[in-house]
């Protein structure tokens, strides 16, 4: 099993950690790859807010044995998230396990979500994370404040879910010709995620040549590699053909280029990102 191009998963202490586990041991099982269970202790705002120096506040007799007891609060508030952490990995590293992972390792670090996955990134073949998480939870956000960043910090495939694992078995690749989704389609192309799923690749344009003969190239690609793929174009927006084929073909996974110089941008971009996410209940792969 190759310990390079691992699958990591990006868990807290909300529901959707479950499925987020679920989704990557599943993708890990089937790229014959290892997999790491990240959990990040992050410094919330509120937190940061409640450990506020207070000094100019008190006498200066009081001064030092306030600052005391604000450091040991803080000190066992840290001590009590690192156990809570270590508790919640466990729990998962064993579910993953019996959903078929082989090899799973448990990570636990302070710090910023975004700088802790850079520094993973040369490993990082792919990412799992969920579209809300904990803060998302408290705070009644239907997409966690995380998830834009991580998207344009990595140039790693990113796949956000929502809901309950399912095994996928249809998948849909939005394709536009551009460059960025032919990266898409060679990218499904070599993995062993897609073997013996039902792919589509749907374009949002008219029937001509210059259309046939993209959709041609992402046929010919995903067949030179064992995989049968249908394909098809629909004319109008790109949102409002793919949010009709997810629902007419009962896709269990759509695969999209992200940050494209071509139509599909505009639904990458900024809030169109956060939009498409808020939009779609099914599974995301976000391929750079």
């Amino acid at each position: 099993m190759q310990d390079s191009n691992k699958v990591m998963a990006c868990v807290d202490d909300s529901r959707f950690a479950d499925h987020v586990t679920d989704y990557a041991a599943w993708a890990a099982q089937r790229m014959g790859v290892h997999l790491d269970l990240l959990h990040v202790l992050d410094r919330h705002p509120e937190t940061a807010a409640a450990a506020s120096d207070h000094s100019g506040a008190i006498g200066l007799g009081t001064q030092d044995e306030l600052l005391q007891e604000l450091a040991e609060s803080e000190r066992q508030t840290v001590l009590s998230a690192r156990e809570r952490g270590r508790a919640l990995l466990a729990r998962l590293r064993q579910r993953a396990l019996d959903a078929g992972a082989t090899e799973v390792d448990i990570r636990q670090r302070h710090g910023e979500l975004v700088t802790t996955l850079s520094e993973q990134a040369p490993a990082l073949g792919l990412l799992v994370l969920g579209r809300r998480g904990a803060s998302a939870e408290r705070s009644g956000r239907d997409i966690g404040h995380h998830v834009e960043a991580v998207v344009r910090a990595l140039h790693a495939p990113i796949l956000t879910v929502t809901d309950a694992f399912t095994p996928p078995q249809r998948v849909l690749i939005a394709f536009d010709g551009g460059g960025m989704t032919r990266r898409a389609v060679e990218w499904v192309a070599a993995q062993t995620l897609f073997t013996g799923l039902d792919i589509t690749v749907c374009m949002a344009a008219p029937v001509s040549a210059q259309t046939e003969k993209a959709l041609d190239w992402a046929r010919q690609t995903l067949q030179s590699r064992g995989l049968t793929p249908q394909t098809l174009a629909r004319q109008g927006d790109p949102e409002s053909v793919i949010a009709a084929e997810l629902d007419a073909r009962r896709i269990d996974l759509l695969v999209m280029g992200a940050y494209s110089h071509s139509p599909l941008r505009k639904l990458l971009l900024g809030s169109k990102t956060s939009d498409l996410l808020r939009a779609s209940t099914k599974p995301t792969l976000l391929v750079r």
